[in-house]
């Protein structure tokens, strides 16, 4: 029997169009950010229109970039994606130095984080699902202890089945991926069209259109001693603020990872960061604008635990919102997560057939996906939703328990952005390296955008380091350790490709 035309012995299978990966770019975006962070950033800039303006701001950053780092996927259509962008514009060991970050915190933290996430919204429907529910009572080793709560198990359990799901080939990842994005799209549209009709109807938010520009309410120091109150801390809280909604935003560059298995990559795959970016960047000014109708400025910036679309929802069905919302963001997570590990596999993928990874990593599965690949990023990720952070009250007691992914997570967004700089800068040294490779997609507004976003970027980095040096520096040391692990690699060959495998 003959081999399908799209699906030979160790190679991907292109199964991707256009749809999925527009899917795959909005499904990994919207996770449960947009749900959560927005009272975090009320707190930062403390006015209405400022909170839009750091949506605006954000929207601007990621759509830039996107239609940036179509002109590298359209040239560069390999598996890998932006690790394989790094290595050819730089060298490989920057482009490690991201794999690196991206196996270590960012892809795996931002699974661990989604999945316990998703075990918090579960809590709500069933009360047995809890972070204070232990299997096993936390273990303390001086300020960090390990436990494994119920909604820890059930994160656990959600990256393994998803992890599970995937290894079976890429039609069952992207059947998920398209229902689940499909329907937590339509939630979230919902959301926002009867938050907007409730609130224009009861006017609880009208003040907030009212006096869009006035700082107000409670405000959170966004450096020593500094808040919006003041101009120059309005500044630096846009900036600060970025870290959240930026966050809220990210994964749109992991469709580029995915690039092997999409059908007419130098077209689909500029074309699907541009529409994934726009549609998820719509919904998140819209969602922010359904919040300001329907809550007053100060129900925004306190409500509980930050839920402020759950708030939002209580109001539009008074009762059975909580519920109705953690079905939502229980939807949103999954398919988040789905999208993260589908991707994230095939850059240590790459990776290893470079031979600076693990060799098994390098190979495809019977159903030609990167099966070793999904195991390992699931068994790192899965470890990190066990450790967590001890706080103490001042005599020293333990008063309750963190989660340490946050805090590595923290530590990354400034380096996940020193990487989005360096892979835009990119663009301006493979025009000068290689002016004669074919490139089908030229970048949007070449050179004026992205160099706009190159400035701008490095701004709020800079504000960053500056004024948040105990979340920033960290994340760059973390990017550091691998410069060793580099060279010990190399030394080695441990991961050297397997023989016959392409990407």
């Amino acid at each position: 029997m003959s081999q399908p035309p799209e699906a030979n012995n160790g190679q991907f299978v292109k199964g991707f169009g256009l749809f999925d990966s527009i899917m795959l770019v909005a499904g990994s975006m919207i996770g449960s950010g947009i749900f959560i962070v927005s009272p975090i950033i009320a707190r930062q800039v403390g006015a209405p229109g400022w909170l839009l303006v750091v949506w605006l701001v954000t929207g601007l950053l990621t759509l830039m970039a996107a239609l940036s780092y179509g002109e590298l996927a359209a040239m560069m259509p390999k598996a890998g994606g932006q690790y394989v962008y790094l290595r050819e514009a730089f060298s490989p060991l920057w482009g490690f130095l991201y794999g690196w970050t991206l196996f270590l915190v960012i892809q795996t933290g931002t699974i661990a984080a989604v999945a316990v996430g998703f075990g918090r919204y579960t809590g709500v429907l069933i009360p047995w699902v809890s972070e204070k529910n232990y299997l096993i009572e936390p273990i303390r080793f001086g300020n960090y202890a390990f436990s494994l709560s119920t909604a820890q198990f059930v994160g656990l359990a959600m990256i393994a089945l998803l992890t599970f799901m995937n290894t079976r080939g890429l039609k069952l990842g992207k059947l998920v991926q398209n229902v689940f994005t499909t329907a937590k799209t339509g939630a979230l549209i919902a959301l926002i069209l009867l938050g907007i009709i409730v609130g224009i109807k009861s006017g609880a938010g009208a003040a907030n259109f009212s006096d869009m520009w006035t700082v107000r309410g409670t405000l959170q120091e966004v450096g020593p001693g500094l808040t919006a109150a003041i101009a120059f801390g309005l500044f630096v809280g846009i900036c600060v603020a970025q870290t959240n909604s930026l966050f809220s935003a990210d994964a749109w560059n992991n469709i580029t990872f995915t690039a092997g298995e999409v059908k007419n990559p130098r077209r689909n795959i500029p074309l699907s960061l541009a529409f994934g970016a726009i549609l998820v960047i719509g919904l998140y000014l819209l969602a922010n604008v359904a919040y300001l109708a329907t809550l007053p400025w100060d129900a925004i910036q306190n409500a509980p635990s930050d839920r402020v679309a759950s708030e939002t929802a209580n109001v539009i069905f008074p009762g059975t919102g909580a519920t109705i919302m953690a079905i939502a963001i229980m939807i949103s997570t999954f398919g988040c997560n789905n999208g993260l590990i589908l991707a994230g596999a095939r850059a240590y993928y790459a990776m290893a057939r470079d031979g600076l990874f693990f060799r098994r990593v390098g190979e495809l599965n019977k159903n030609h996906v990167p099966g070793w690949a999904l195991i390992i990023q699931g068994i790192w990720a899965g470890f990190l939703v066990l450790p967590r952070t001890v706080k103490t009250d001042a005599a020293g007691n333990v008063t309750g328990y963190g989660n340490l992914y946050g805090n590595l997570l923290d530590y990354v967004i400034s380096a996940a952005l020193i990487f989005y700089i360096l892979t835009i800068i990119g663009i301006f040294v493979l025009r000068r390296k290689r002016p004669d490779v074919e490139r089908p997609y030229k970048a949007f507004g070449y050179p004026i955008i992205p160099a706009l976003y190159i400035v701008a970027a490095s701004v709020i980095l800079a504000v960053l380091f500056i004024y948040q040096t105990a979340t920033t520096w960290p994340g760059l040391i973390i990017v550091l350790t691998g410069v060793p692990i580099y060279f010990l690699w190399r030394k080695s060959n441990a991961g050297a490709p397997a023989d016959g495998q392409q990407t």
